[in-house]
Formats: structure tokens, C-alpha cells, sequence
């Protein structure tokens, strides 16, 4: 479950990457192991989720159409607001400054600190408008007479608090499903339609989707099956680029990049945004040089089209009893419409002068998936005790991407967002095709329903790499023993009434996308011109280098578990405990500019996993009938690391995540992922080295700073029901694993929440300095904070994630049945529901309040950093079900 906030498209549905209408979900399977995934290839490396859609039912219980009818409203909020300080406002050192830091003078008049001492402020603690005092050559103070000789109150605003709203989300959604009455014809159709407006202005998805299927048993021993879908969505946001609380990384803006970290003392939700003449972004500072957050929503976006038609067709043919034939047909098209704007007149710095002269880019992203599957499937009893079952076919699967678009920069009419308004367009132009073809193959035995035994094995050759190394072949094999169906002493219901053991190994592999293996060029025809007109043609290495000897990743695992029911069914206990062995890894290797690139794709030699899982579900009340109290817990603990054996290079790291001096890095001896960056320097006693002035030494490099590995995770889940009531929530706890948080190192370095509230006393830093004495020099409030956890060592920007969470809270009602027997309902169901009510990461700062259930490094294997993403949400509502 995803509580990643509004930026998470689509937050407030479960099935929302598969595009799909809850309602048109026939069943949800797990295959846990690769030995069970084997015959999904590359695709089930990390285990499978199945979900079958409805093609419709064969059952031939259904006599009449059924209509399912499902409302669902939901308020969204945000769910990890900071706990701001009100005692202090913006400067340094206690002194007033139009700084964008919170370490300035106190509120109140009197003190030390407090605004009594400045001479800046009147005697009602009032200061010249920012406005009226500007010191920037733009003409804030000619846009804005207005403000001219107006005084500012010095006081705390509700800055942040007020830029958020409470969003809403409407789910609305239709199944027909039905059959004919022998059951032999069936079909199904759903409509689903989702209105969501996230807590962040600006941010909304609109989605509508259409789905069908049918099923029909024909005469002549074929059976016909099929599904189409299509969804459209539409999805808007601000810009939220990465940031490390000084502004956007590079060409970007980011509205969380200057929102939470607003001094309290300015007022973010009355100050005018926008410079009325030029359209330019207007805030307090007397450089004009932040970018307000409200011109951010004005004036920049994102907004994405998706038009995606998904479906899959079979084709069974019965040969005899034991006999079947099977041909599957799945394509899946999507068309991603992306544009990417902002006007000019933004102030996102000197690294973004292109963004802020005005951006307009508009590409479109077709993705295509054709899969098809030709089975024989089997089963015979061999004899009395014995059953054979098999299947073996080939499959293929192709995947076509193409981009086209253009960016343009250099607006010139402020507000015109179209191509022909911008100065400079460059082509966005770029595709890729990758085929897979398989055979594959599985048998299985079972011998008087206790003893199985499966052995499987595919193989399958890739179009994107080198000719040696594009084929794979990965097997499996399991057996499993049921003890209680051989030994009739040991199978008691009172006490044991059902045990397996199982084992298994497993393979499987990983497939690169794109074209890894050759370096490619890039073609400009008109880079250069001469006095003449005539265009010079360029070609210009790309920033990937082709490795030709790329390998497929392989995994091989190997597991073994216990499966069992006790207590006259009361109690299930399920163990599984694996080794996971990792070869030829694929990660991006950064590269020494020098070299003419800056990555290439390379393969790690071996990284050892392993873990146990633990699954525990009982009834601690069983309800003897429908109108009896039940209480059912169901318990998940699971356990587990990667240590990197040997990266087979010739180095002794790599970064493969991140930059090359902050990022997850794979190091032999350490987890796999482990968090990289400077650190405070240490002597040879291994002591804190401090400087002349009393802040840490910064020692830049890759030194080890976190490991974003849990230690473990559990989930608490609980069913209570009595009568037509049900009530039901899960707990989450996550114990260990590192964030490099962003967010808290901000809100700390800049003096907003309440653990900086400490304005009087000084620090002396734990260490020694350069000549090995004891540090004895002590520093304030703002030294310590803002030099030496915001803008020093990456290691004091690490925090502990641990985090408890409760994830999901439900109250259901049931109508009772002999109240709907005159109507034409056959049930209705009322829930009101709550998701990631509460929550608390207990190890990192209180008045933080963040939220470690974050994505800094967006889609990858990077893991464990935070960049001022945005905080996470919480939902509640409630919704109702009615079928007739």
C-alpha cells in the first residue's frame, strides 16, 4: 500500500497501475518462490501476483444478470505535517535578516532574543513592508506601490499549514455480469470512474475505465475466452524535483523545494506571487532570488494523457480427456501524452536560467507489448496412487517503445505556451525494441496426495545483447510431503489437523532494457553554421557507454517451509525460510567524465540473500454461525539481507544509484544498497576532527552512512465481525533501515521545529581538534544546525526509518437479508474507512513528523534517500456496495 501523497498517481486505488476497475477482478493469486515462477520467466524473478480479470463465469448457478454498483467518497489530507516552533522568525544569529532561515529574533519583545534588541523593528514590532524595501533591479518596488511606507507585522504565520486543502476522491463503479443457463455462454462488462483533487493545489487525476469479457463452450471440444480494457487518465502536478532544501537540482523547479522550509514570520498565503507588469515570481527576499511556492502552482506543471487498451484472448482445444491445447494472446498499448512547462519569469537560480526563461516540452510515449503462448497441457492417472500432470509450449514476448516530442525554451510573450512562442525547440526523439522468445516445460507427480514432486525449465534467448550471451537457461524443481494424510497418529483435529513440508529451488532471470551493449552517437545537422549559411554536420558520443560483454542476471534460490493448521483449524502457521543467490547483477557504473561518458552497464559477480518469513493466522473467536462474535488475527514477520560477495571488477565499488559522491553503492562485504557520502573526518584514534571555529571537518568521499535495509518487517492485520457488522485494521511495523532525509535535515538546519528552539544556550561538538586536543570551542544555535547537520557531513542528514504505522481501518455493515426480500437488491454494503491514519517514526526528530514511506530515486534499485519529495497522505470516507 502507497501512502506517498498526492504525487503518487492515483493514491486512492489498489489497482491502479493495472489500470483496472476493482469490480472486473475475477481472483488474486501469490506464488511465492521462483520455484513456483519459473514458467513466467524474467517477469517472475521477484515472485508473481496473478490477477485473473473476469471474462466472465462458467457457473451455471447464475439464471439472470447480477449488476454490482459501487460509491466511494474519501476526504485526502496530508498526513505528515511538521510541528512548527512559533517563537522565533527569520535572520541569523538572533538578528533580523529577509534570510530564508528561522534563526532570527523572537516574536515577543523582550529577552535576549527578542525583537526589542533590533533596530530594525518599530516600537509596535513592525517592519518596512519586503516589498517596499527590495533590493533586487527588477522593480518590485514600481510593480507594487501599493506597499510603499506599509509596515509588516512580526508575528507567526500559518504559513505552510494554509498552502495545503483537503482533497477529495470519488471512486464510482459498475459491474453486469451474467450466463446462460447451462452455463456453457458467459460474459461480463464493468465501468469504473475515479475524480481525485490531492491536498496539494494543483494536483488532480481524473481516470475512466471500460472493460469486457466473455467465455463460451462450444460444441466442437474448443473453448473461447477473452478480455478487453481500455482506460483513459488524466493527471496534473506542480513540479516536485528533487531537492535538498536549497532549491531544485539542477534545471527544475520544486514546489516542496522552497514550501517547507518558509520561515514562520512570512506570510506565504497573503504576500502577492506574481509581479503584475512582467508575470515574473515575486517573494520576500530583497534579491528576489526564491522562487514563490504559490507562482510555482500558477505558472509550472505537469500534466500527463494516458490512453492505454489492454486485453487477451484464448484458445482451448480439448484433444481428448487427458489433452488440452492452448493458444494465449495478451497485447497491451499505451499512449503517454506528457508536457512539462513553466512561464518565464521563475527564480529557480543560477543552474536553471533555461527554466527560468520559460519552458514548454511535450512528448509522447507509445509503449506496445504483444505476448503470445502456445501450451499442451496434460494430466493422466498413471495409476491408483499415482497422478502425472503436465505442460510445455513456447511463448514470445515484444516490447516497442517510441518517444517523439520537442522542447522549447526562451518564452517570449509571457503566458503563450506553445512551440511557436519560445525561441529555441530541440527534437526529443528515441526508441527501442526488445523481443524475448521462450520453450519452457513442467511435470509433476503426485503419489496418494501427499507426496509431490514438480520439476520445471525455460530457457529463453534476448534480442539486446551479444549473441554469446543472449540465451538463459533456468530450472526448478520442488517436493512437498503432507505427513498428517500418511501417519494417522499424528493427524489429530484437536491438535494438529494438517502439516506440510515443502522444499524447493528455483531460478530465474533479468533481462536489460534498451540497447546496453553498443555506445551510440548523436547526430546534429545543424549544430554549427558558417558565414555562409551552410550547415555543419556533428556527430557526439552519448553519455552511455556499450559494454559488449553484458551478461543476463540470474537468480537462484532455494527454500524450504512448514505449512500447518491446528487447533481444530483455528490456528494456520506458515515458515519459509530461503537462500537467494544472485549473479551477473545489472546496475548503471558511473564513469570518469575524462573517459568521454559517464555510465555504462555492468554486471555485479554475486550477492548472497537470505531470510525466513513467518505467517500466522488465528481465530481467536471462531463464530459458530453469522450472528456469533468472530475475531480472526493475522500475523506476517519477515526477515531478510543481501550481502555482496564479489562485484567481479576492477574496483572495489560501485555507486549504482544516486551521484557518484552521495548515493546506494555495492561494496564486497556490505548489504547490497548500502548508503555512500561524506562524513566527519576522523584522526587516527578514530576521534570527530573539528575545526578552528568548532564545526565538524567535512571528509568528502564514499564512506558508508546507512544501510536502508530493514532489520525486519511485521504486519498486524484483525477481522472482528458480529452479525451483519465487520471491523477490521492492519498495523505495520518496520524496524531499522537508514533514510538520508532532506526534509528533516531542513527543517532542523533552518530552525522550524520545535527541537530548535533552544536559542540561548551554545554547543561544543564532540571531537578534537587538528592538533589532537579536546574541542573546547563552542558554537550557537545556528552554527550547529544549519553548518554542520544542513550543509555539512552527508552521515548528520541519516536517520534511523523505523516507523509504526497504522496502514488501514475499516467499519462495515451489512443490511440484513430479510430486509432487501421485497426489493430488488440481493445485498448492500455500507464501510467507512481510514488509511494511514497515524503513524510514527520514532527515531527521528519529534517535531519532524516525517514519514520515511518515501521515493526519492524514483523507479530503480536506489533505496533510502529522501530529496524534499513531499509528504505522504492520509484518506478516510466511505463507500457502498450494492448488488441486484
Amino acid at each position: 500500500t502507497n501512502t506517498g501523497g498526492d504525487f503518487v498517481d492515483g493514491n486512492s486505488g489498489s489497482s491502479r497501475f493495472l489500470d483496472l476497475d476493482p469490480n472486473s477482478i475475477a481472483s488474486v493469486s501469490v506464488l511465492k518462490g521462483l520455484a513456483a515462477a519459473t514458467l513466467y520467466g524474467s517477469q517472475g524473478r521477484n515472485g508473481v501476483i496473478l490477477i485473473t480479470t473476469k471474462a466472465g463465469t462458467a457457473s451455471s448457478n447464475i439464471k439472470k444478470t447480477e449488476v454490482t454498483v459501487s460509491q466511494s467518497f474519501f476526504y485526502n489530507q496530508i498526513a505528515s505535517m511538521p510541528d512548527y516552533q512559533n517563537e522565533f522568525g527569520n535572520g541569523f544569529d538572533q538578528a533580523f535578516g529577509w534570510f530564508f532561515s528561522n534563526w532570527g529574533p523572537s516574536f515577543h519583545k523582550d529577552g535576549v532574543a527578542g525583537w526589542g534588541n533590533s533596530s530594525a523593528f518599530d516600537a509596535n514590532g513592525t517592519l518596512p513592508h519586503p516589498y517596499s524595501t527590495s533590493a533586487t533591479a527588477t522593480g518590485i518596488k514600481q510593480a507594487f506601490p501599493e506597499f510603499a511606507g506599509v509596515r509588516y507585522k512580526w508575528q507567526p504565520y500559518n504559513n505552510v499549514q494554509e498552502f495545503f486543502r483537503t482533497g477529495t476522491i470519488s471512486n464510482t463503479s459498475v459491474n453486469i455480469a451474467g450466463a446462460s443457463s447451462d452455463g456453457k455462454v458467459s460474459y461480463n462488462m464493468n465501468y469504473g470512474n475515479q475524480d481525485e483533487k490531492g491536498f496539494t493545489p494543483g494536483n488532480a487525476l481524473r481516470r475512466a475505465n471500460f472493460g469486457m469479457g466473455g467465455r463460451a463452450v462450444l460444441s466442437n471440444n474448443l473453448t473461447v475466452n477473452g478480455t478487453l480494457n481500455f482506460a483513459r487518465t488524466d493527471f496534473k502536478t506542480p513540479p516536485v524535483a528533487a531537492s535538498t532544501g536549497n532549491g531544485s537540482f539542477g534545471n527544475g523547479s520544486s514546489i516542496f523545494g522552497h514550501l517547507f522550509f518558509t520561515p514562520r514570520s512570512i506570510d506565504l498565503t497573503n504576500l502577492p506571487f506574481q509581479n503584475p507588469i512582467t508575470g515574473e515570481s515575486v517573494y520576500y527576499r530583497q534579491g528576489n532570488d526564491i522562487q514563490n511556492p504559490n507562482w510555482t502552482v500558477a505558472n509550472s506543471g505537469f500534466k500527463q494523457n494516458v490512453n492505454r487498451v489492454f486485453g487477451s484472448a484464448s484458445l482451448k482445444y480439448d484433444i481428448n480427456d487427458n489433452l488440452n491445447l492452448v493458444y494465449n494472446f495478451g497485447m497491451d498499448f499505451l499512449n503517454e501524452r506528457n508536457t512539462n512547462y513553466q512561464n518565464k519569469g521563475g527564480k529557480g537560480g543560477a543552474a536553471a536560467t533555461e527554466v527560468n526563461s520559460g519552458i514548454y516540452q511535450t512528448w509522447d510515449n507509445n509503449n506496445t507489448i504483444w505476448d503470445h503462448t502456445v501450451m499442451l497441457n496434460g494430466a493422466y492417472k498413471l495409476n491408483d496412487d499415482m497422478n502425472l500432470s503436465f505442460n510445455t509450449g513456447v511463448t514470445s514476448r515484444s516490447e516497442i517503445f517510441d518517444q517523439q516530442g520537442v522542447k522549447s525554451s526562451g518564452q517570449n510573450v509571457f503566458g503563450v505556451l506553445r512551440h511557436f512562442n519560445f525561441n529555441t525547440q530541440t527534437p526529443v526523439q528515441y526508441s527501442e525494441n526488445r523481443n524475448i522468445l521462450g520453450a519452457l516445460g513442467q511435470v509433476e507427480l503426485d503419489y496418494k496426495n501427499y507426496l509431490f514432486v514438480k520439476a520445471a525449465g525455460r530457457n529463453d534467448w534476448l534480442s539486446n545483447l551479444a549473441t554469446v550471451n543472449r540465451t538463459l537457461f533456468y530450472p526448478s524443481a520442488s517436493v512437498s510431503f503432507i505427513p498428517t494424510a500418511v501417519f494417522d497418529g499424528l493427524k489429530n483435529d484437536k491438535y494438529l489437523s494438517y502439516l506440510k513440508l515443502r522444499a524447493g529451488y528455483g531460478t530465474s532471470a533479468g533481462f536489460p532494457t534498451g540497447y546496453p551493449i553498443a555506445s551510440s552517437l548523436n547526430l546534429g545537422t545543424k549544430s554549427f553554421q558558417d558565414d555562409k549559411g551552410i550547415n555543419t554536420v556533428t556527430n557526439t558520443t552519448g553519455a552511455t557507454l556499450g559494454n559488449p560483454d553484458l551478461k543476463p542476471e540470474q537468480v537462484k534460490e532455494f527454500e524450504v517451509g512448514i505449512e500447518s493448521r491446528m487447533f481444530n483449524n483455528r490456528v494456520n502457521l506458515e515458515v519459509s525460510l530461503y537462500k537467494r543467490n544472485t549473479t551477473d547483477l545489472i546496475v548503471n557504473r558511473p564513469l570518469d567524465p575524462s573517459t568521454g561518458y559517464t555510465l555504462t552497464k555492468t554486471n555485479i559477480g554475486k550477492i548472497a540473500g537470505k531470510g525466513f518469513e513467518i505467517d500466522l493466522g488465528v481465530d481467536v473467536f471462531k463464530a459458530a454461525d453469522a450472528n456469533a462474535f468472530g475475531w480472526n488475527t493475522h500475523s506476517n514477520f519477515t526477515v531478510s539481507e543481501s550481502i555482496v560477495k564479489d562485484l567481479g571488477l576492477d574496483t572495489d565499488i560501485v555507486v549504482f544509484d544516486g551521484f557518484s559522491d552521495l548515493g546506494n553503492a555495492a561494496k564486497v562485504g556490505e548489504p547490497l544498497g548500502v548508503m555512500v557520502g561524506s562524513r566527519i573526518k576522523r584522526d587516527a584514534q578514530n576521534r570527530f576532527v573539528v575545526n578552528s571555529i568548532g564545526n565538524y571537518v567535512v571528509e568528502s568521499g564514499t564512506f558508508n552512512i546507512g544501510d536502508p535495509n530493514p532489520d525486519w518487517v511485521w504486519n498486524i492485520s484483525n477481522e472482528f465481525t458480529y452479525k451483519n457488522f465487520n471491523f477490521g485494521f492492519l498495523f505495520n511495523w518496520t524496524h531499522g533501515g537508514d533514510i538520508y532525509s532532506s526534509t528533516t535535515a531542513t527543517l532542523i538546519g533552518r530552525g522550524l521545529i520545535v527541537e530548535t528552539i533552544d536559542r540561548v544556550n551554545t554547543f561544543i561538538l564532540p571531537g578534537v581538534q587538528a592538533d589532537g586536543t579536546p574541542n573546547k570551542v563552542q558554537i550557537n544555535n545556528s552554527d550547529y544546525y544549519f553548518s554542520n547537520v544542513l550543509f555539512g557531513p552527508s552521515e548528520l542528514q541519516v536517520y534511523d526509518a523505523s516507523v509504526l504505522r497504522l496502514q488501514e481501518i475499516s467499519l462495515g455493515y451489512t443490511l440484513p437479508k430479510q430486509i432487501l426480500d421485497k426489493t430488488p437488491f440481493g445485498s448492500i454494503t455500507f464501510t467507512a474507512s481510514g488509511y494511514n491514519l497515524w503513524f510514527n517514526a520514532y527515531n527521528t526528530p519529534k517535531g519532524a513528523h516525517f514519514d520515511p514511506n518515501v521515493a526519492g530515486t524514483g523507479v530503480g534499485n536506489g533505496r533510502g534517500f529522501e530529496y524534499l519529495n513531499g509528504p505522504s497522505s492520509k484518506r478516510f470516507g466511505f463507500s457502498l456496495k450494492a448488488t441486484f
